[in-house]
């Protein structure tokens, strides 16, 4: 899966990297350097609109769709599974017309053994902005009558180096397959279905870090410092 993860860009040099504009106001807290993005809490995105072309925008990260009761509803959907997106009756039609890009600097995965968990920070290795693939759509609050928007990123089988920590990971899109993702008119499926395969092994490198991350409300750079492999752990072992 992918529950957390890091957007320490700039929105400006998102949009620059994606060719799209941003709405995020660059003065707000929104733009600032986050380093641990959580489910539930706003989700930087880039999207194209058919009427107002590519944007940068923020969405709850938690895909509502509009058939929801309740905005709390998006809490059970911060992934899509490649293999259901196309048919799930919860992303089927975003799968369809509302498809996104999440901008990553990179992600968290915690590695499963007989005591805590141990967190590790997976990356690109020239610190390029990772494109995960993702969907999108909008949910009107029957109480306040006001639209939200929300997206989930779109998972799918870990590769030889994610495996060694967790069986999912999240769908990292090629620039050559950027124009066709975003595009809401762009409908051949089975060239879609074809991109939600787990990425060379070579994509991403990835470290231990601290359990500090582990708390949502714990922010800055000193998350990413590496620690040493807690003995008997190690990903050989």
């Amino acid at each position: 899966m992918c529950g957390r993860m890091t957007q320490t860009t700039d929105p400006a040099e998102v949009a620059r990297i994606f060719d799209a504009e941003s709405t995020i106001d660059e003065d707000a807290s929104e733009a600032a350097p986050r380093y641990n993005v959580a489910p539930t809490q706003p989700l930087t995105v880039v999207l194209q609109r058919t009427d107002e072309g590519r944007l940068v925008e923020q969405h709850r990260w938690g895909l509502v769709p509009s058939f929801a009761k309740s905005l709390k509803d998006g809490a059970k959907r911060i992934n899509a599974r490649a293999e259901t997106v196309a048919t799930s009756p919860s992303f089927r039609a975003s799968f369809r017309k509302r498809r996104c890009i999440v901008p990553s600097d990179g992600f968290y995965e915690w590695r499963r053994t007989g005591g805590p968990k141990q967190p590790y920070y997976l990356h690109p290795p020239e610190d390029a902005v990772l494109a995960m693939a993702g969907v999108w759509a909008v949910w009107k609050d029957p109480e306040t009558d006001l639209w939200v928007p929300s997206a989930a990123v779109i998972t799918t089988e870990a590769n030889r180096l994610m495996s060694a920590i967790h069986d999912r990971m999240p769908v990292l899109l090629p620039r050559e397959a950027w124009d066709d993702w975003l595009d809401p008119a762009f409908d051949d499926t089975d060239y879609l279905r074809s991109l939600l395969e787990p990425p060379p092994d070579d994509v991403l490198e990835m470290y231990p870090i601290s359990t500090a991350v582990n708390n949502v409300r714990n922010q800055g750079p000193q998350l990413l410092e590496p620690v040493e492999e807690p003995e008997g752990l190690g990903l050989g072992d």
